[in-house]
């Protein structure tokens, strides 16, 4: 049995320094160009073209970070899918006026909450949402932790579509390589440790059952990622 076989949680350097440190700004940069490499943004666009039957009035997405991900996606569908209210929930709050600025040019309103996701969950009411996007985020959580998400967040929207580490050798040699590109210490320590706490199989699949919702799809993409789509209804099977 590999050191791969089973999901290791380890705390990531990023998650305990506070916004304005070198370190985590430069490492933000490091995730932006790490995002590109595994065209992030492409295949995120592909789910939700995919997977979201008609143009959705209301987008959440969770873990967003400094919106940046997102943006990447935006400018790929906005053409397609206009007017669209946009949700950034992160527990640090990143998303910046000319961020806000870019969305509006997209046609896209965008919202920025500063919140811990269980606590927003917990205590939101009020609209759902078309759909909830995640990336490189519910690799944070363990098993127990991730079926307790799910239940908070299957009511809010009737599909989850979601970006995470491949936990493979493949993707671990690649965060090894990552000095080859400038990247920070903490980028190079996270990227590892992220591969580590990633998913392979129907991992997935099994805690989102656990939940009561529907498995669409769960599968590697390319090298480096893994592809979740749940629905919280009733809906096709996995294509």
């Amino acid at each position: 049995m590999n050191s791969l076989s089973h999901r290791s949680l380890v705390p990531e350097i990023l998650d305990g320094l506070a916004a304005d440190d070198p370190r985590a700004r430069a490492s933000r940069h490091d995730l932006r160009r790490i995002n590109a490499l595994m065209f992030q943004a492409p295949i995120m666009a592909s789910l939700l073209r995919k997977f979201v039957p008609t143009p959705p009035r209301r987008i959440l997405e969770i873990g967003a970070g400094d919106g940046t991900s997102m943006l990447a996606v935006a400018r790929r569908i906005a053409r397609h899918w206009p007017e669209v209210e946009l949700t950034l929930l992160d527990r640090v709050g990143l998303v910046t006026t000319e961020l806000s600025a870019e969305f509006d040019r997209l046609g896209w309103a965008v919202e920025g909450i500063t919140a811990d996701v269980f606590d927003w969950m917990e205590r939101t009411d009020g609209r759902g949402f078309d759909a909830i996007t995640v990336n490189l985020f519910l690799h944070h959580f363990d098993d127990a932790e991730l079926v307790r998400l799910f239940l908070l967040l299957a009511p809010k929207a009737p599909l989850l579509l979601a970006i995470e580490p491949q936990r493979a050798m493949s993707a671990l040699a690649a965060a090894r390589l990552l000095l080859a590109i400038g990247a920070n210490d903490v980028t190079r320590h996270d990227a590892a440790q992220s591969v580590r706490a990633g998913f392979r199989g129907r991992e997935l699949s099994a805690l989102w059952l656990a939940a009561n919702g529907k498995s669409l799809r769960e599968r590697r993409v390319g090298p480096f990622s893994h592809v979740f789509v749940g629905a919280s209804t009733n809906a096709g099977s996995d294509p």
